[in-house]
């Protein structure tokens, strides 16, 4: 049996694919999460599992009746999306550097936006809904049109890979960038303002939420869903920028047909069967990964990353890991390496080496086959691929 069952004294299990890694304040958390009254079954912990705010990134909550908005987060629908090219290793001799810097010309990182707005993104349908959204954000629709197809900061990234047979793959890492943090910060605060005003003793305010058929709840969930829909096209407004990029380089601009799509959320919560019984998924950095679902899961910038598809493992909630996981924090990351073990760890990759990616060195991060073979009885893999660009945010 891959995973393990926590040895806590709480009212449901609390299952581990995170082959006995759990240090105290991790196992409080999951503690934490696992005495709620309305969590159902039992709580799943990914093998990239780390600390985060209320709950566990890397865990899988099914819950009855309520939800939980910091345990989404605050950059819901956060995800990765990636292509497979019809271009292979042999096309990307000589053009990297100019790859790199063409992306980081058209896809805005950090705090930044579009100065200019494609028709594709201002004629999205769903900004006819953004007047229903928080009163919290009602000035924020035309920073919100600007900022998508933006990356964003953090360990977000867009990156050129290979896999084992030398086909090239693009990829990249965003979310609902300020508009889905907004969103998030209003109802948290909502959330605690309610617990407060219930006197209800929570083991952590974080862990504060809304009850199905509230006004609260209603609101949440509504905005969540536009949240999560913002960042799937947001990925898709910069894939399809990034695309047109590498075909420039590669094909004349010539336009071509990817041989495989994945987008995937994994900051998210959406309305699921499990167990027979309809309930309320939040994976808070895990991937869904039911039978045939396509599933990404990233290592570090200097590591490799893994193509999977879903095994449907009810145990886990029919999901898998969504990355490497963090070793150690930013700031930690900042005080052991230097600049020249960055350069080390990203030999060979096309990227920035400069104190100001230092917090995302490879060696802050778990090890990728470590996490991936933890998960075996969760995910098949479909490619192994290596980057040879990383445009950081």
């Amino acid at each position: 049996m891959p995973y393990e069952k926590l040895e806590i004294t709480t009212p449901i299990p609390v299952l581990s694919w995170a082959n006995h890694s759990l240090g105290p304040e991790e196992t409080k958390m999951a503690k934490n999460v696992a005495s709620l009254p309305f969590v159902f079954k039992h709580v799943a912990l990914m093998p990239d599992v780390h600390l985060g705010k209320g709950a566990l990134v890397g865990s899988v909550i099914a819950t009855k009746e309520a939800i939980i908005p910091a345990a989404v987060g605050v950059d819901i629908g956060c995800g990765m999306s990636a292509i497979k090219t019809v271009f292979t290793a042999e096309q990307l001799e000589g053009k990297l550097k100019k790859i790199r810097l063409d992306i980081e010309a058209a896809i805005p990182t950090g705090f930044n936006e579009n100065k200019d707005v494609e028709k594709f993104v201002t004629n999205w349908q769903r900004w006819d809904d953004f007047k229903n959204l928080h009163r919290g954000v009602q000035d924020l629709q035309s920073k919100a049109m600007k900022q998508m197809g933006s990356l964003g900061g953090g360990n977000h990234f867009i990156e050129v890979c290979l896999d084992t047979e030398n086909q090239v793959w693009l990829m990249l890492h965003s979310g609902s960038r300020n508009i889905g943090n907004k969103l998030a910060q209003c109802h948290i605060h909502t959330a605690r303002e309610l617990a407060h005003m219930a006197g209800n003793k929570l083991p952590d305010l974080d862990l504060a939420h809304f009850v199905v058929g509230t006004p609260e709840f209603q609101a949440y969930w509504h905005d969540l869903q536009w949240s999560q829909n913002y960042a799937r096209v947001n990925r898709d407004v910069m894939m399809a920028r990034f695309k047109h990029i590498v075909e420039k380089h590669l094909a004349g601009g010539k336009a071509t047909k990817p041989l495989l799509q994945v987008n995937c959320h994994h900051n998210y919560a959406e309305k699921e069967v499990h167990f027979d019984e309809d309930v309320y998924v939040t994976r808070k950095g895990a991937v869904r990964a039911q039978t045939e679902d396509y599933g990404i899961i990233p290592g570090s910038m200097g590591a490799k990353s893994f193509i999977v598809k879903g095994k449907g493992n009810a145990h886990s909630f029919c999901s898998c890991s969504h990355g490497a996981g963090r070793l150690m924090s930013r700031n930690k990351a900042k005080n052991v390496y230097t600049l020249d073990d960055l350069i080390e760890q990203t030999n060979g990759v096309e990227c920035r080496k400069d104190e100001g990616v230092l917090d995302e060195i490879p060696g802050a991060y778990k090890s990728i086959d470590e996490v991936i073979n933890q998960q075996i009885d969760l995910v098949e893999i479909v490619a192994t691929l290596k980057q040879v660009v990383c445009v950081k945010g």
